[in-house]
């Protein structure tokens, strides 16, 4: 982090103190005496100079030539002890220093403290030296240990300490609020009343740290506080509230910055027009922008630059080659991102011959704009335009690869390859060299054509280049070959692009994948689906029930819950074919637990199969007599329109047998409201059931009766004791 001190920040006599400080270090070889015998330690050397010679000036030049914090720390100490010296702010100065830069802070707190109680001369410059020192070399817990020392030691730290600590916390990363609230509260602990540079550096720390409420309250209690506030304030405002997301709040700071008639700064404007830019709001970053050439300030290029893309974004065309020709007429050339964003917005108005004339009448000569003003022309079918262009562009040597590849690109999407290579003949006749680009356009152009073996030729001519094929060649040429059904060609394809990282669309990996399914080549479906995970290629669910179908039917349908756990793993969905698909697995192998527990997912899920599977579905559970395990799957569907007659007659023959009589009769209900009778031996086995609800609760009766009479005589018995 890269400190900033202003100067009003380094009163003179503090910044002469400094200087008188660092003055006192010379080089200590210089002085008689001194020289450092051979068999002997630094430390030993530098005692044995001071003995002779203590003094302040001494003491710091061995301090600052002392390496070894230690070392000067035992010097230090010793001269302590010796009767005939008394330390100074200026050797405090040099060991605190030492101490505060080693990160050091309990020590150098210390040794704060006995300066203070020393009352040395120069102790209050010498702390707001130090309090500097720390700032600058970004030490802000040092400097706030300074700070606290001096507040208890009594002096009074001027206002720029505070400011310029609380300057450090907020171009600092971290935007301590905590920090800041402290020096704050340590500013009023000393009666120092804060600047309106102290209220902003307040006001931008809650801002970073999203306190908008507390930020705005203290704006508004800044007069009561004697502080008016200024330009930089209503910047800080006006960017903190634009960058929560209050940007109508932010405009009615404006309004009540121009009502108090406050006169921005250019660092207002170079900030603010470029967020109200990015928030879209045209009118009030062109009011602001009038306002900055009406005080005599000069727009840089940002500025321009923002202000035209804001324009071209909201499709004003006029405004916008306006501004350009402002910035021509300044002396502030248009760069190519400007252009560029001008002539898309003449491309999506429909005005190429428009953009044609404001390239040449602006003295274009970068290829940037033509390239993007030859794409429009293309996306528009303006093909002669497009042409006479890049003839223009060759005549004046701007013609790069791109250009060329541009108009290739197009002939070849729409099935004119002569054309395409008749341009790539001028191409290689104007020395350009071909790239992957131009590749790219002529495999689409013959896999438009139908010519896969042409294609297959140019992709093999890539590979040998160590090139790629863009994403829509590259989507073309896979799904193409798979409709064609060649799959080896395919997968070569895909095998190489896919090493090479590339992705592919989703359709065309489907194709892909069913290509190689339909050859009865499912292990390698699945090794092709695991390398696409690896590419990042997204997959449809059609892809996984493709694989999932092929297994169920080859010889491996064990695989096929191996498969679904990898999908599963790599966060896929599962729709009704694939449930349907795994289901019908579990039949066939007889496995009811697992056909009743993907039956019961399915259903959970809102998911239907059609009549015919669901028919079958329901008919194996039924066989099985496991009816009661899909009880609550039962009663989300069988209220609506979804059972037909033959699975109503279905399910309550497989629940009478699993005796579940009310759940059969309530189903029987729902088959009558629909205006359904149930078959004949749907129907026989009702009344064989009615018939035995009858006797059971005829049985029920009479036992009923003799428990009643039972308990009567008991209770008359009971009475009589």
């Amino acid at each position: 982090m890269a400190i900033k001190l202003t100067s009003s920040a380094h009163p003179t006599r503090f910044l002469k103190w400094v200087y008188l400080s660092s003055s006192c270090i010379a080089d200590i070889s210089e002085t008689p005496g001194f020289l450092k015998p051979k068999d002997s330690s630094e430390f030993d050397q530098n005692l044995n100079f001071l003995r002779n010679k203590l003094a302040p000036d001494n003491l710091i030049r061995v301090l600052d030539q002392t390496s070894d914090l230690n070392s000067a720390l035992r010097i230090f100490k010793w001269a302590s002890r010796q009767k005939s010296f008394h330390h100074t702010s200026q050797t405090y100065f040099r060991i605190i220093l030492k101490l505060g830069m080693a990160g050091n802070v309990l020590e150098m707190k210390d040794f704060c403290e006995n300066m203070v109680k020393d009352r040395c001369s120069g102790a209050e410059e010498a702390l707001v030296a130090l309090a500097y020192e720390f700032v600058g070399h970004c030490r802000i817990k040092e400097a706030i240990a300074v700070l606290v020392n001096m507040n208890l030691g009594g002096f009074r730290p001027p206002t720029e300490v505070f400011n310029v600590l609380l300057g450090a916390l907020v171009e600092g990363e971290s935007r301590d609020f905590q920090n800041a609230l402290f020096i704050y509260k340590e500013m009023v602990k000393a009666c120092v009343l804060p600047t309106v540079d102290t209220l902003n550096y307040l006001l931008e720390v809650l801002f970073a740290t999203n306190r908008v409420d507390v930020a705005l309250d203290q704006f508004r209690r800044m007069n009561n506080k004697g502080c008016n506030p200024n330009s930089k304030t209503f910047e800080i405002l006006v960017k903190g509230l634009i960058e929560n997301s209050l940007v109508d709040e932010a405009a009615t700071v404006l309004e009540e910055m121009l009502k108090l008639k406050c006169q921005p700064g250019s660092s207002f404007y170079s900030c603010i027009i470029p967020l109200f830019c990015r928030e879209n709001k045209v009118e009030g970053a062109v009011k602001l922008f009038k306002m900055m050439k009406d005080s005599d300030f000069v727009p840089d290029f940002s500025i321009y630059e923002v202000l035209v893309q804001c324009f071209c974004k909201n499709l004003q065309l006029d405004s916008a080659v306006g501004l350009i020709n402002e910035m021509i007429e300044s002396g502030v050339p248009p760069e190519n991102n400007v252009l560029i964003h001008t002539i898309n917005c003449f491309c999506e108005l429909g005005k190429i011959d428009e953009a044609v004339m404001f390239l040449e009448d602006t003295h274009v000569h970068e290829t940037a704009p033509f390239n993007t003003l030859l794409e429009g022309c293309c996306n528009a079918g303006k093909i002669l335009v497009a042409n006479v262009l890049l003839e223009t562009m060759s005549e004046r040597n701007i013609a790069d690869v791109q250009s060329w590849n541009l108009l290739i690109r197009w002939f070849c999407e729409n099935e004119d390859t002569k054309k395409a290579h008749i341009l790539l003949g001028r191409m290689i006749k104007s020395f350009v060299i071909l790239d992957h680009a131009t590749y790219s356009a002529l495999v689409v152009g013959n896999c438009r054509l139908g010519k896969y073996e042409e294609a297959m030729e140019l992709f093999r001519q890539i590979c040998a280049r160590c090139w790629v094929l863009d994403f829509a060649s590259y989507s073309e040429l896979v799904g193409g070959l798979c409709d064609i059904k060649h799959s080896q060609d395919a997968i070569e394809v895909f095998h190489y692009m896919s090493m090479k990282r590339c992705s592919l669309h989703s359709f065309s990996f489907y194709k892909l994948i069913k290509c190689v399914c339909d050859s009865g080549q499912v292990s390698i479906a699945i090794r092709l689906w695991q390398l696409a995970y690896f590419c990042g290629i997204a997959c449809c669910i059609a892809t996984h029930t493709t694989i999932m179908s092929e297994l169920s039917k080859s010889s491996r349908s064990k695989d096929l819950l191996v498969f679904l756990s990898q999908m599963l793993m790599v966060g896929s969905n599962l729709d009704v074919e694939a449930y349907c698909i795994l289901i019908d697995s579990m039949s066939k192998q007889n496995k009811v637990k697992e056909c009743i527990l993907f039956f019961n997912m399915m259903v959970n899920k809102g998911l239907i199969p059609d009549p015919d599977r669901l028919f079958d579905q329901l008919s194996f559970i039924a066989n099985h007599c496991q009816l009661s395990m899909i009880s609550s799957a039962i009663d989300r569907f069988s209220d609506g329109n979804i059972l037909n007659s033959a699975m109503y007659n279905l399910l309550i023959i497989g629940l009478l047998k699993e005796d579940m009589e009310p759940k059969a009769h309530q189903l029987l209900d729902l088959m009558l409201e629909k205006g359904w009778l149930p078959d004949a031996t749907t129907h026989n086995l009702l009344i064989g059931s009615d018939v035995r609800e009858g006797r059971n609760r005829a049985k029920l009766f009479d036992n009923s009766a003799s428990q009643d009479s039972v308990s009567n005589i008991l209770a008359e018995g009971l009475g009589d004791i």
